[in-house]
């Protein structure tokens, strides 16, 4: 197979075939993930057309857009090609989008379950490369009352104060509440820290007549609830 040593730039293609334009005749979703990168970065190199450059980037993620959405500025910016302001650019969208699927998830009335409670704390969590610790805050009938940051931390760890914790639902005026944390690493066995921070949690819990229902561990590829799995 022979290979152009000088690939045609976006301009010089067929207009069906430019990502601006094809946007404009066929539509958003008929753009690949490559052709809306492209787009984005705005130009290539001298030896690589601006989708052919994304999708070197795309390649290095194995297609994965949350991995995408794991890129450092730094990490954007070992491409030739994409230099501070592309990267920013490329990231600024993939933010705006994980915001929009967080606003666009309508906060549940009740939760009933480890399931309905991980579909709504999920979209906090996304694409973090740290733990954060939060806590849901529960009405008596388990209904949502809002969410908490309490902490954040590195990547193996944060700190869970518990007089934070406490006082915030108490601020909030909670009956019950679910408490939550990321692993960055995937790893969605509790450590035995969680379990042993979680029982402390639980005998003040009983003290202040606060119910702790459920921890979660959340990943970007799942959960483990303690409450499922026989610790609380």
């Amino acid at each position: 197979m022979i290979y152009s040593t000088n690939p045609l730039s976006i301009k010089s293609w067929a207009e069906d075939d430019r990502p601006r334009e094809k946007m404009q005749i066929k539509g958003k979703s008929a753009l690949s993930d490559a052709e809306l990168i492209a787009i984005l970065i705005g130009s290539g190199t001298k030896k690589k057309s601006a989708v052919e450059l994304a999708q070197e980037i795309l390649n290095s993620v194995d297609n994965d857009l949350y991995k995408l959405g794991r890129l450092s500025i730094a990490d954007l910016e070992k491409f030739n090609g994409i230099g501070a302001a592309k990267a920013i650019s490329l990231i600024s969208a993939l933010e705006l989008g994980r915001r929009r699927k967080k606003s666009d998830k309508k906060p549940l009335k009740k939760i009933s379950s480890s399931n309905e409670a991980y579909s709504y704390l999920k979209p906090y969590f996304e694409d973090l490369e740290h733990e954060e610790f939060r806590i849901l805050g529960l009405s008596r009938n388990n209904s949502i009352i809002k969410t908490e940051l309490i902490s954040k931390g590195g990547r193996s760890g944060t700190i869970a104060d518990g007089k934070i914790i406490f006082k915030s639902l108490i601020e909030m005026k909670a009956s019950a509440c679910i408490l939550s944390h990321n692993h960055p690493s995937g790893n969605l066995k509790p450590s035995q820290q969680d379990i042993d921070l979680t029982e402390r949690f639980l005998s003040f819990s009983e003290l202040v007549d606060l119910r702790i229902l459920d921890h979660l561990i959340i990943t970007d590829n799942g959960y483990t609830s303690l409450m499922d799995s026989g610790y609380i």
